[in-house]
């Protein structure tokens, strides 16, 4: 997993023990670590796109692009354009799609 700018708003501590539980070889947990990754990336950008202006969405992809890792850069340019607490809702939304992973993750045992 590549560093993200939203990944101090995630935790994934579960998540990791129970891949480690599933999965028998080290393949199948990069396999699932993969899945995770894409999952959680794909969620915090419907969240983020969901609350953006169409009309800021090219630059904030662009910006995202170029150095998905600063969180500096990144949520600040978010907090300009949202008017919202985008960590907040980031920090939940993301929470949620990290409980529903770990039932899934438990349920295909």
């Amino acid at each position: 997993m590549s560093k993200l700018f939203f990944d101090h708003l995630v935790v994934l501590d579960e998540v990791e023990v129970e891949i480690k539980k599933s999965a028998k070889t080290k393949e199948e947990q990069e396999e699932m670590w993969g899945l995770v990754d894409e999952i959680i990336t794909h969620k915090a950008l419907d969240v983020i796109l969901g609350r953006l202006h169409r009309d800021h969405h090219e630059e904030f992809l662009g910006i995202f692009h170029k150095c998905p890792y600063d969180e500096t850069l990144i949520l600040g340019y978010l907090k300009g354009k949202v008017g919202e607490n985008i960590e907040d809702i980031l920090r939940q939304e993301l929470g949620n799609i990290t409980y529903d992973l770990l039932k899934e993750i438990k349920g295909s045992r």
